[in-house]
C-alpha cells in the first residue's frame, strides 16, 4: 500500500512537467501567428511574408515528423523529451536574439528561430501523449491525464495571441522586442522543465516492436487509400485550424478594432475550442468519428461562408480588451464576420482525433507508421496560412478565407466518402490474431 503511494508521489512532478510542456507547444506554436502582425510592422513586410514565422515553424514537421519517430525508438522518451526541450530553448533564444540582430538581418534570424522551435515542438508531440498516459498508469487514469494537460494545451492557446496582443498594443510600428516577455517565458519554461526531468526517474512508455523496418511499414501503410486521404485530411485540418484566428488577427489589426482587441478575439477562437474538446470528450462513446468530422466540417463550412459573404458593416458586440484610454476590459464592436471565424473553434476542436480515428482504421501493424506520416503532415499549419497571406495580400483578407472554406469541404468528403475502407488484400497482422486498432492512441494536436 505504502509503495503504490509512494510510486504516485514520485510520478506527482513528472506529470506536472509533461503538462507544461503540453502548454508550452500551445504556447510556442500560437506566437507564430500573432508575431506575423509585428513581422509585419516592424520590417515593412506583406502578410504573406509575415506568416512565413508560421510557416517555418510547421514545415519543421515536414522535416523532423519520421526522424522523430526513429530517434524515438533509439534514445527512448525520456532523452527525446530532454532533446526537444534543449532544442525549444535554443529556438526560442534565437527568436530572442533577433530582436537585437542588425535590422537587415532581424527577419531571417527570426525564421531560422520558429525553424527551430518547430523541430522541438515536432518532438515534444510525439513524446508528452504516451508519456502522461503511463506516468497516469494507462487506461481511464491515463486518458484522463491526457485530458487534463490537453486542456491545458487550450487554455495556453487562448493565452498566447491575447498576451501578444496586449503587449504590441496599438503602437504604429511593433518590434519583436516588445514580445520578449513571452520569450522570457517560454525559456524558462523549457529550461526548468529541463533540470527536473532530467533529475527525476519515470518509467518509459513501452515502444511497439515490430520485426519490419520503418520504410516497409511506411510502405504498407501508403496502400490504403482512405490512409492516403486521412492524411491529406490532417495536412488541410492544421492549415484551417492555424489559418482561421492567425489571418483573422492580421485582418482585424489592420481595421479600427486594433492589434490588442484582435489578439483578445483570436484567443477566445481557442477557448472556444476547449469548450469544444471538452463537449467532443464527453460525446465521443456515444457518437462515431464520421459523424462527428461530418457535422464539425459541415458547420464550420457555413460559419466560414456566412463570414466571407456578410457584410463587413455589421458589427456586433463582443466582450474584449482594449488600449483606447489605456488598458481596459469591456464591450467592443468587431465585423459580425469575426464573429463567424470564431465560432469555427468549437468546429475544429474535434477534428484531429476524429480524422485519426478514421484514417488508421484496420491499418493495424501499420498503424505506428502512419502516425510518423501524419506529424510529418502537420506542415499544413504553415503553408495553407501562407497561401492565405498571399490571396490576403494580392486580393483581400476575406477573400482569403476560400482557402479555408475548400479545405473544410474536402474535410466534409472524407468524412463522408473519403474515409471509407476500400483496400483489400493487405495483411495488417504479423500474426493471425487480429490487431485492434482503436485502442491506438492518437498524437496530442498542436
Amino acid at each position: 500500500m505504502n509503495t503504490t503511494t509512494d510510486q504516485n508521489k514520485n510520478r506527482i512532478v513528472p506529470i506536472i512537467m509533461m503538462i507544461a510542456l503540453f502548454g508550452m507547444i500551445s504556447f510556442v506554436t500560437n506566437l507564430a501567428a500573432p508575431m506575423g502582425q509585428v513581422l509585419k510592422e516592424q520590417f515593412g513586410v506583406s502578410n504573406f511574408l509575415g506568416l512565413l514565422g508560421n510557416a517555418a515553424n510547421f514545415i519543421a514537421y515536414a522535416v523532423m515528423g519520421i526522424p522523430g519517430g526513429m530517434l524515438l525508438q533509439r534514445v527512448g522518451y525520456k532523452k527525446t523529451a530532454l532533446i526537444a526541450i534543449a532544442v525549444g530553448f535554443v529556438g526560442v533564444f534565437v527568436q530572442f536574439l533577433s530582436g537585437h540582430a542588425p535590422e537587415g538581418a532581424a527577419f531571417v534570424v527570426y525564421l531560422l528561430g520558429a525553424f527551430i522551435a518547430g523541430f522541438s515542438m515536432c518532438l515534444l508531440n510525439t513524446v508528452v501523449n504516451p508519456m502522461l498516459n503511463t506516468l497516469g498508469g494507462g487506461g481511464n487514469k491515463g486518458n484522463q491525464l491526457i485530458q487534463v494537460g490537453g486542456s491545458f494545451n487550450s487554455v495556453m492557446a487562448t493565452f498566447t495571441p491575447a498576451f501578444v496582443g496586449i503587449l504590441i498594443g496599438e503602437a504604429t510600428s511593433a518590434r519583436i522586442s516588445d514580445v520578449f516577455p513571452v520569450m522570457y517565458i517560454a525559456m524558462g519554461v523549457f529550461a526548468v522543465v529541463f533540470f527536473v526531468l532530467m533529475g527525476i526517474r519515470i518509467p518509459e512508455p513501452h515502444a511497439t516492436k515490430t520485426k519490419e523496418p520503418m520504410g516497409t511499414l511506411m510502405s504498407g501503410a501508403m496502400k490504403f487509400r482512405h490512409f492516403i486521404l486521412g492524411a491529406v485530411a490532417i495536412f488541410v485540418y492544421v492549415g484551417v485550424e492555424v489559418g482561421t484566428p492567425g489571418v483573422m488577427i492580421l485582418w482585424l489589426s489592420d481595421t479600427p478594432v486594433g492589434k490588442t482587441t484582435a489578439g483578445f478575439v483570436a484567443g477566445i477562437y481557442w477557448l472556444f475550442m476547449l469548450a469544444g474538446r471538452l463537449i467532443g470528450a464527453s460525446l465521443g462513446s456515444k457518437i462515431s468519428s464520421k459523424a462527428m468530422l461530418s457535422t464539425a466540417s459541415l458547420v464550420g463550412l457555413l460559419l466560414i461562408l456566412a463570414a466571407i459573404f456578410s457584410p463587413t458593416t455589421i458589427e456586433v458586440t463582443f466582450p474584449a480588451f482594449t488600449s483606447e484610454g489605456g488598458l481596459s476590459f469591456g464591450l467592443v464592436q468587431i465585423p459580425i464576420n469575426a464573429m463567424f471565424m470564431v465560432l469555427v473553434g468549437f468546429c475544429t476542436s474535434i477534428m484531429w482525433g476524429s480524422i485519426f480515428n478514421l484514417a488508421v482504421e484496420g491499418l493495424g501493424k501499420f498503424t505506428p507508421a502512419a502516425t510518423g506520416i501524419f506529424m510529418t503532415l502537420v506542415c499544413g499549419g504553415g503553408i495553407l496560412p501562407a497561401i492565405q497571406g498571399g490571396i490576403a495580400d494580392s486580393v483581400s483578407y476575406l477573400a482569403s478565407y476560400w482557402v479555408i472554406a475548400i479545405g473544410l469541404a474536402y474535410l466534409l468528403f472524407y468524412a463522408l466518402i473519403g474515409s471509407k475502407n476500400v483496400t483489400t488484400g493487405v495483411s495488417v497482422t504479423d500474426e493471425e490474431v487480429p490487431v485492434d486498432t482503436a485502442s491506438q492512441s492518437a498524437p496530442v494536436e498542436e
